[in-house]
């Protein structure tokens, strides 16, 4: 079971994620709808990958993943990143931060677990 923990501010968007990675039977998928509830969460929840949402109120996707990588264990979970707003310049920082892949939306719901297992081998 790969253990993924999903930050995002839209309950739409985590409701289809959600259906797409269960279908799968792979997946065991931890739900937040902000960047401060998945900083509580990986208190006691460390996943495989984290599916972080770049435009979050409070604090975006980014700010959520640099806090996450001063948690040791944390420090290298492949991060895979979705936003509305996929400028190249964009694309390329968050890669440089780490991100392992970045999913443009509106996203393929369909392609979504076997593009976060591409992102995972990426990084290995």
């Amino acid at each position: 079971m790969i253990r993924l923990l999903h930050v995002e501010d839209d309950a739409d968007i985590r409701e289809i994620a959600l259906m797409a990675l269960d279908l799968t039977g792979e997946f065991e998928v931890v739900q937040c709808s902000s960047g401060m509830e998945a900083l509580a969460t990986i208190t006691s929840y460390t996943p495989d990958v984290v599916l972080l949402d770049m435009m979050m109120p409070g604090m975006t996707g980014r700010q959520t993943l640099e806090k996450m990588r001063e948690t040791p264990a944390l420090a290298n979970v492949p991060a895979v990143f979705m936003t509305a707003r996929a400028q190249h310049a964009e694309i390329d920082e968050l890669l440089q931060i780490g991100a392992a892949v970045v999913i443009s939306k509106p996203f393929d719901p369909m392609a979504l677990p076997d593009q976060i297992k591409r992102a995972m081998k990426k990084v290995r």
